[in-house]
């Protein structure tokens, strides 16, 4: 193993579960005030936080809501905080959000 993928493993705090692109809700506030909402892909989860698959870029540090299953009346809802977007080569956006919750 090389010290790039070691120095990966050990800043993983948390377990991380891949979510098979699963589709979910997520809202946030733009910087002119309007809520947006989307249906996204999550490409994993940890306690942590999320790693999103978004068609737009989500400013850093931009508050966003997450829920899961949104049409069920078992859905659950989480907040975090965009700690990470960088653009792909596919003209995505990988969206990493870290959960206020997480320690």
């Amino acid at each position: 193993m090389d010290q790039s993928s070691n120095d990966e493993l050990e800043r993983r705090k948390f377990f991380r579960l891949d979510m098979e692109k699963e589709l979910i809700d997520i809202s946030w506030t733009n910087a002119t005030g309007q809520t947006q909402q989307k249906k996204i892909a999550c490409l994993d989860f940890s306690r942590g936080g999320l790693r999103l698959d978004c068609d737009q870029a989500i400013p850093i540090n931009t508050q966003v809501t997450v829920i899961f299953k949104a049409a069920s009346d078992k859905n659950q809802t989480l907040s975090g905080k965009v700690l990470r977007c960088v653009k792909q080569k596919s003209g995505w956006f990988e969206v990493a959000l870290i959960l206020d919750d997480a320690n």
